[in-house]
């Protein structure tokens, strides 16, 4: 308990100095914000890394600042991993593998990576967990929650919801720690899409993965970046080759990101350059016998159409997972994004967002509609994804919208996706890809024999109601003849107006019952010679009036004030 008070108190320092919390609900100084999380250790430093890879929590600037954030963590020793290893499986490393590398290969705040080897020579790595991490999180979001309440909280508005980012934040550091979900994971990602196409991904040992440690391949290749960011040769040929795979590899990325989204409805989340890797694959003569076994599985394979490379997908500890609904929804925003109508955007968007309050729908098409105008005519590459996003999210905010948190995750990993794809291939549009699964899609969803049954259906119907007019109009002229018609308007801002008439017509109430109150407060007094009770009763009069005058104006101050925040 010392302990805790201590950190606490460590928190609360820091905090204070870097006057976190006025900075990040405003989202102003990013690098003060950086500082603060770094001053805070790994607990901090990780969550500030994944807060680096929503956009829809946290303004661009402040992500930019985010990425910055190195995990500054000493390597547990050996002796250390064995123990765990041993209270994790029940069984020695000796046992399970026939090589181990004594030293991890990295070593970040959640846990370290080492090399290794099981007994059928399969080459694997094994990330094991730091001792005490779920504790040591657990215990400092715990106190970092006490130390938002205890500090002293910033008046002016928000730019960020507090409570929001903070339970995201425990969510994914919570999800994270715990392997067992990225092995889950990482089984299931391996089925769908090993092999499908170029992409290649690690094969997870769910027999000796456990809550801290996750054995799966050892894969081959570099960070898809070196590839992006290589420059052009010289040489026209190479030149044209390189433009050529290029546009290829980013086309493959978009699509397997479709595929994952709408087929599989289980999609990765966050497809940063670092989690893609780029492998040339390597020919061999006959007579030699490759050292690594994936380049044994690439050898034995039978030719194909595919090219000599292959883009690996690597870690799965943050993943997203839709309902057919849901995915649908989302499919509908994307055909809507093709008509570049902003209210048939906006319809498509309100199906995807929960409702937190009353929502003017109209009022929100025409918002949508003015933010949307520039993008609309915009290329992908021109449009700054992450303001975008952060934009548009709080856009709905405003309109009392919340986009439900698969969409959140799903636009998170589309904005990283196209990032990527930008780099490889700028004149790449991701909608150009997109359009001909939009029609897909729609000759999915079309079936020819439901739709004619279901026009026959409502010209059925209408054919019944045609006999019908002429007395339904009929009895509409008599009700107007009558004069018992009756037409209902409603127009834009009514119960704001109608609410602003009643405030006023109530103040103009209270001021004539004051104005009475008092004038006859002074007749009383006036008229109360020898009479003590009824000059009471007056000065009473008056008092009654001071006191309503006073709560009148405190009441008139808080809502300037309130108006003016």
């Amino acid at each position: 308990h010392k302990n805790q008070r201590m950190r606490l108190l460590e928190i609360v320092r820091v905090m204070r100095q870097h006057d976190f919390l006025r900075n990040f609900l405003k989202q102003q100084h990013p690098e003060e914000i950086r500082q603060a999380l770094e001053d805070l250790g790994p607990t901090f430093i990780k969550a500030g890394q994944l807060l680096s890879t929503r956009p829809d929590l946290i303004s661009p600037p402040f992500i930019k600042e985010f990425r910055k954030l190195q995990d500054d963590v000493s390597a547990d020793s050996y002796s250390t991993v064995q123990k765990t290893f041993a209270d994790q499986t029940g069984k020695q490393i000796e046992d399970v593998f026939s090589t181990f590398a004594k030293e991890p290969f990295a070593s970040a705040s959640i846990g370290q990576t080492h090399r290794a080897t099981l007994k059928d020579g399969t080459n694997v790595v094994v990330k094991i967990q730091h001792p005490d991490v779920q504790k040591l999180v657990a215990t400092d979001l715990a106190l970092f929650s006490q130390a938002l309440r205890i500090t002293k909280f910033v008046p002016e508005m928000s730019v960020v919801d507090p409570y929001e980012v903070f339970e995201e934040v425990r969510r994914s550091l919570l999800s994270e720690i715990n392997t067992e979900n990225e092995v889950k994971n990482g089984s299931e990602f391996y089925r769908l899409n090993n092999h499908h196409g170029i992409f290649l991904v690690p094969q997870v040992y769910e027999e000796y993965s456990t809550q801290k440690i996750l054995v799966s391949d050892e894969m081959p290749g570099v960070s898809i970046k070196k590839i992006a960011d290589q420059p052009l040769s010289r040489d026209l040929k190479k030149a044209a080759h390189q433009k050529k795979m290029r546009t290829y590899l980013a086309k493959a990325l978009v699509e397997n990101f479709i595929k994952q989204v709408f087929t599989d409805h289980f999609f990765h989340a966050d497809p940063h350059p670092g989690n893609i890797l780029f492998w040339q694959v390597p020919e061999f003569e006959p007579h030699i016998k490759p050292n690594h076994s994936w380049a044994l599985k690439a050898s034995i394979k039978p030719k194909t159409k595919l090219p000599n490379y292959r883009l690996v997908y690597l870690d799965f500890g943050i993943m997203g997972h839709l309902t057919p609904n849901l995915a649908d929804g989302i499919a509908n925003v994307v055909l809507a994004l093709n008509t570049k109508e902003p209210r048939t955007i906006g319809q498509a968007l309100l199906t995807i967002c929960n409702r937190t309050g009353k929502v003017d729908q109209e009022d929100f098409y025409d918002q949508l509609a003015v933010f949307l105008t520039p993008y609309l005519h915009s290329g992908l590459g021109e449009i700054d994804f992450s303001t975008f996003i952060y934009e548009i999210i709080k856009l709905c905010r405003q309109n009392n919208l919340q986009a439900k948190p698969e969409v959140t995750l799903l636009v998170k990993a589309f904005g990283l996706l196209e990032g990527l794809v930008a780099q490889l291939d700028p004149e790449l549009s991701m909608m150009d890809v997109a359009r001909p699964f939009g029609r897909k899609y729609l000759q999915s969803k079309f079936n020819l024999k439901s739709e004619a049954e279901d026009a026959l259906m409502n010209l059925a119907a209408a054919a019944k109601a045609v006999p019908q007019l002429p007395i339904k109009v009929e009895k509409v002229l008599d009700l107007l003849l009558q004069g018992q018609g009756r037409m209902n308007i409603r127009y834009k801002g009514q119960e704001n107006l109608l609410n602003r008439l009643e405030q006023i017509i109530n103040r103009l109430m209270v001021t004539i019952v004051l104005a009475a109150i008092i004038l006859s407060s002074s007749l009383l007094v006036q008229g109360s010679v020898g009479h003590p009770a009824i000059y009471k009763i007056g000065v009473s009069g008056y008092l009654i009036s001071f006191v309503i005058i006073i709560l009148l104006i405190l009441d008139e101050m808080r809502r300037y004030f309130k108006h003016r925040k």
